[in-house]
């Protein structure tokens, strides 16, 4: 919202002439705004509009908004991995260390994908508290004040 003030290049606040575009420099009054109490207007406008809220940029971002946002993507996720599952649906033989069977196309595939997560959670996992237990060791070492 413009408050009918320019600022130019020099660093000098201008007052903007009724009805000039904030982008025009030749139509602003050469007198510098005066500042502190005496500037102030003695009473609010009736007309003028309210403060608007903070702009989207500012606004927080809590914990109960950040669990709702990954909700809603794990509940889009679902929908569309249930639409792949019921279309494929025609049957594929299994083959794995000597066992055989059949099972749908789109199972065999969430089962696989949900093995190959489990194998890097668990390498995650390893990694993890293998990067703990030399963070404590070398806490363990330093000497203390």
């Amino acid at each position: 919202m413009s408050t009918g003030n320019v600022t130019p290049a020099g660093g000098e606040e201008r007052r903007m002439v009724p009805g000039a575009q904030a982008s025009d420099p030749h139509l602003t009054a050469s007198a510098p705004i005066a500042s502190g109490p005496a500037a102030a207007p003695a009473a609010p406008s009736a007309a003028a509009p309210p403060a608007p809220a903070l702009p989207a940029a500012e606004q927080r971002v809590t914990r109960a908004g950040v669990v709702w946002a990954a909700v809603v993507a794990a509940l889009v996720l679902l929908i569309l991995l249930i639409i792949f599952i019921m279309q494929n649906q025609e049957q594929v033989a299994i083959r794995y260390l000597g066992m055989e069977g059949s099972v749908p196309l789109g199972m065999a595939l969430f089962i696989a994908s949900v093995t190959g997560g489990v194998l890097v959670a668990i390498s995650g996992g390893a990694r993890i508290l293998q990067l703990r237990y030399n963070a404590h060791r070398s806490r363990l070492r330093q000497p203390r004040s």
